[in-house]
Formats: C-alpha cells, sequence, structure tokens
C-alpha cells in the first residue's frame, strides 16, 4: 500500500468514526430537546407533573420495542440499513411533536423517540466498536460516550435558548433539529459498512427477542448493569424534572437555565472524559460511583435550601460522576462482550440505561403526588445511592483489572 493509499484510509476512517458518533449525538439530541419545553406543554396542555413524568418516561416504550425486537438487527443486515431507518423515524417523531396539539401527541411522539434512539444507539456504538482496532475499544468507547453527552447537551441548551429568546418556542427547536438530522442522515449514508457478509433477504431476519447475556459474563454484567441505572436515573432526573424544580423550588422562570442546568451536567460530563481517558474502564467505573452517592445528596440538598450555588456544583460533580460511570461501565461491556454476540449484549445494556432513565422518574411523579417534592427527591437519592453501592461490591470483586479498555 502506498503512502497515498494509507492516508485515503486513514481519513475514509476518520471520517466513518465522525459520521457515525455525530449520528449518536444527533439521535440523542432528540431525546433532550423536550426538556425545556415541558413547562411550556404543561402550560398550555395543563397537565399535572405525574402526566409530565409519564410523558418523559413513554420515552421507555420505544426503547423496549426497538432492543428487545431490533437489538441485533444491524448484525444480521448491517450497521448502515440500520441506522438510516432509525433516522427516518427520529424524523416521524419530530414531527409529532410539531403538530401536537394536546397531551396524547407528546406521548407518541416520545414513543417514536424511543424507538428510533433505541435501534440507532445500540447499532452505532457497535458500528464504533467495529471500526476500532480490537485492542482499542476504550477509544470506542469515550468516542460514543462523548457523542452521547454531545448530543444530550446540545439538545438542551438550544432549545432553552430558543424556548427563551426566539419567536415560536414550541416550533422552531424541531425545525433546526430536522436540518440537523438530514444533514447527518446523509453523512452516514456514505459511511462504510462494517459488517461483512450481512443477509441478502429479509425472510433470513428474525425478530424473536434474543436480547440477553450469555452465561459466562452474567457476573461481570452486574456490576456495569448497576452503574448504568444510577447514572442514567440521575441524568433521567435533569432530563425529565429540573426545569420544574427551578420553578417550584428555586423560583427560577428562565426557561433557558432550564435546559443549561442539563447542558452543564453533559458538557462537564464530556470534559470529564477526556480528562480521565487514561483511566481503566474499572477505576472509571468505580470513582465515578463514589461521586454519584454527594451528587444526588447536593441535588437533594438544592431543593431544600433553594440554593442555585449548591445546584450548580451539584450538577457539575454529577457530571463527572455520570461521566465516569456510564463510559466505565460501557467499556467493560465491550470488554466482556463476545465480537459476534457485542450487538446483543451492548443492547441488553442499554435496556438497563432506558429503564433506568424512565421507571425512578416515574416513582418521582408518583411520591411527590402523595408526600411532596420533598419526600419524592430524597427517595430519589437514596435509591441512586442503593445501586452506586450495589455496583461498588460488585464491580470491586467482578470487574477484570488487567485491561484498560
Amino acid at each position: 500500500m502506498t503512502m497515498m493509499q494509507l492516508k485515503r484510509h486513514e481519513l475514509t476512517s476518520s471520517g466513518a468514526v465522525f459520521s457515525t458518533s455525530a449520528a449518536i449525538a444527533v439521535m440523542f439530541m432528540g431525546s433532550t430537546l423536550v426538556t425545556p419545553l415541558y413547562v411550556l406543554y404543561q402550560r398550555d396542555f395543563g397537565f399535572s407533573e405525574l402526566t409530565l413524568t409519564l410523558v418523559y418516561a413513554a420515552y421507555v416504550i420505544g426503547n423496549l420495542v426497538a432492543l428487545l425486537f431490533l437489538g441485533r438487527l444491524s448484525d444480521l443486515i448491517g450497521r448502515r440499513r440500520t441506522t438510516l431507518p432509525a433516522m427516518a423515524a427520529a424524523v416521524v417523531s419530530t414531527f409529532l411533536f410539531l403538530i401536537a396539539d394536546g397531551t396524547p401527541w407528546l406521548f407518541g411522539g416520545r414513543i417514536v423517540s424511543g424507538f428510533a434512539i433505541g435501534i440507532a444507539s445500540g447499532t452505532c456504538t457497535a458500528w464504533l466498536a467495529d471500526l476500532y482496532p480490537n485492542a482499542d475499544k476504550s477509544r470506542a468507547s469515550m468516542v460514543a460516550s462523548g457523542a452521547n453527552f454531545i448530543g444530550l447537551a446540545a439538545g438542551a441548551l438550544a432549545a432553552g435558548l430558543l424556548a427563551q429568546y426566539a419567536a415560536k418556542p414550541l416550533e422552531l427547536p424541531y425545525l433546526v433539529y430536522l436540518a440537523a438530522l438530514f444533514a447527518v442522515a446523509l453523512m452516514v449514508w456514505r459511511t462504510r459498512e462494517t459488517v461483512e457478509r450481512p443477509v441478502r433477504s429479509i425472510r433470513e431476519v428474525s425478530l424473536r427477542p434474543r436480547i440477553g447475556v450469555p452465561a459466562g459474563i452474567r457476573a461481570q454484567f452486574v456490576a456495569p448493569a448497576a452503574t448504568a441505572f444510577g447514572t442514567f436515573a440521575f441524568i433521567g432526573f435533569y432530563a425529565a424534572l429540573v426545569p420544574s424544580v427551578l420553578i417550584d423550588s428555586l423560583h427560577e422562570t428562565n426557561h433557558a437555565v432550564g435546559g443549561a442546568m442539563l447542558f452543564e451536567l453533559c458538557a462537564v460530563a464530556v470534559i470529564a472524559m477526556i480528562a480521565t481517558h487514561r483511566l481503566t474502564s474499572r477505576a472509571a467505573m468505580l470513582c465515578g460511583l463514589a461521586l454519584l452517592l454527594p451528587s444526588a445528596a447536593m441535588l437533594v440538598a438544592a431543593q431544600f435550601f433553594a440554593s442555585m450555588p449548591t445546584l450548580v456544583i451539584g450538577t457539575a460533580l454529577g457530571g463527572i460522576a455520570v461521566a465516569l460511570g456510564y463510559r466505565g461501565s460501557l467499556q467493560v461491556v465491550n470488554q466482556i462482550a463476545p465480537t459476534h454476540q457485542r450487538a446483543e449484549v451492548i443492547s441488553s445494556y442499554l435496556i438497563v440505561c432506558y429503564f433506568s432513565n424512565a421507571l425512578p422518574v416515574i416513582g418521582i411523579g408518583v411520591i411527590s403526588r402523595v408526600s411532596g417534592s420533598m419526600i419524592a427527591s430524597v427517595a430519589f437519592g437514596c435509591t441512586v445511592a442503593a445501586f452506586a453501592l450495589l455496583a461498588l461490591i460488585t464491580g470491586a470483586k467482578y470487574t477484570p483489572r488487567s485491561r484498560a479498555v
């Protein structure tokens, strides 16, 4: 291979990594685009705080359908042929939000959005792992994790700014998002396929659920799964309820501030991932779990004392915690997953992520309705702490030490 051919190959690989990570970012951008807009929908449609949490959590229905029935689809038909239809589903969900004139439309938009992200996230994470050499899965995991948080941050900040300072706050954010989707879809269409022998006929594709963890790695899977639960429950609280907390407990009504808090969490997470890239998967995961405990405590304290500085500091600490927890646990899963079952095992991990992103938020909504928001927040903090402790114990015992993945 000549130097010119080698250079062209390197540029092609670099472009493939960029377009695949951009697909992850733009898909997750859609999940937080609605975060600063919930309070506007609540005002216009007149639904309760409990309904707000249910709208947010409806996302997990689409996630589960996608991951249970289509979790290994890209292993069979190819990464590109799976990602592009997922992006088309994201376009459909965006149009549902655009035309929404009542709460049912929001439920529909969230379900379809969850379906689209459920397919694309597992597929593109596996695609990135394919694009890196076998010995360099750490970079693949870090790029996937960073792209996830960049998308979450961009969606929240853009929607918050547009909701506060632009005309048509319930339309313009979605129009901007549609433009981003189409631009990234074009890049994905030109990205090289990594599945060498995709099936040739749709009749060869089975829709039987094959989500699972091989028996040989189940003990090792517990720690990253418990880490994912605590981490994504924390993210879910910010994505669903922080704008309401700002209004109710801190009396802050600027919609841009609501988006900025989630942006801070995710932006700090990206910076933390870059700054700690030399940490092994095990060290990153355990450090993230340790930091999750004070982060949850500061979140509760900020509400109790109506303290914006406490919320800002707790959010920054939480950003470091979720970065290390997510990156470390995903790296462990990438390390222990058999090559021929990678998308299947990653999809199992993502099911835990999506459940934890939604179920604790529903619990907060129910407890808030019965006992008040402060008790609900304390219960949430205790739940996150319990899963963090479980993951610390199992992670210290079972997580591999020898390889930095």
